[in-house]
């Protein structure tokens, strides 16, 4: 479709750009017209998010793609490693990245933060708690720091999704089978959403149209939650 170049002039970091839904926000966001820096750095180790940011200097957008695989094993098979591995790739960069990122956005009052979280800790599932702990904590996480930043017109906000076509959760070769199939029956939009779809609301929600939405965590699921 033709883009209307919503986001010109603006600069846009986006991490994990070679995973999760990295390719689909880039293609958007620089078919927008953004300025985009697509990283695809670990972010793991301490001081890494500090030093992106740093490195990327003035960022209008920051877009937190974060993804680690969901172990799917039952509660009690789930060792402190584990646990604490989805933590530390999906929480613990959250944090360094805003932090680091929020005296620019606050300084020069504008700015907005996506989050590319997961419907998951919306409806419970078994064999899934320690990826769902880390994903609740991406959302409550946002809604907090949302509305201590409002006043200095900074939106942060989460898209919370599942059921949406990327390789980290819904590679092809596991489209192929039953236990997709039978998983996709509980989706009342009978499919996944594209990535493109979902990286549309991600534009929607770091564009200058939307400037009143603080600390959402923005359901994109088919109606598998509401």
């Amino acid at each position: 479709p033709e883009m209307s170049g919503r986001l010109n002039g603006k600069k846009v970091l986006i991490t994990q750009s070679e995973t999760f839904m990295g390719p689909a926000l880039t293609a958007a966001f620089t078919k927008e017209g953004a300025s985009v820096l697509a990283d695809d750095g670990d972010l793991t180790g301490e001081g890494a998010a500090d030093a992106l940011v740093e490195r990327a200097g003035e960022i209008d957008v920051l877009i937190a793609n974060l993804a680690a695989v969901n172990p799917r094993v039952p509660t009690v098979d789930v060792d402190d490693a584990t646990f604490e591995g989805l933590f530390r790739a999906m929480v613990m960069p959250l944090h360094g990245l805003v932090r680091a990122v929020l005296p620019q956005m606050t300084e020069r009052q504008t700015g907005k933060i996506v989050v590319m979280g997961s419907a998951s800790p919306m409806r419970g599932q078994p064999r899934a708690a320690a990826y769902a702990a880390a994903r609740g904590a991406q959302l409550g996480y946002v809604k907090s720091v949302a509305v201590e930043v409002a006043r200095h017109n900074v939106q942060i906000n989460a898209i919370a999704q599942n059921f949406v076509d990327n390789p980290v959760y819904f590679p092809k070769d596991y489209q192929e089978t039953d236990a997709f199939k039978a998983r996709l029956k509980d989706v009342p939009a009978r499919r996944l959403g594209t990535p493109e779809e979902d990286a549309m609301l991600a534009v929607f929600l770091a564009s200058d149209e939307c400037n009143f939405l603080i600390g959402q965590a923005i359901p994109f699921a088919g109606g598998w939650v509401q």
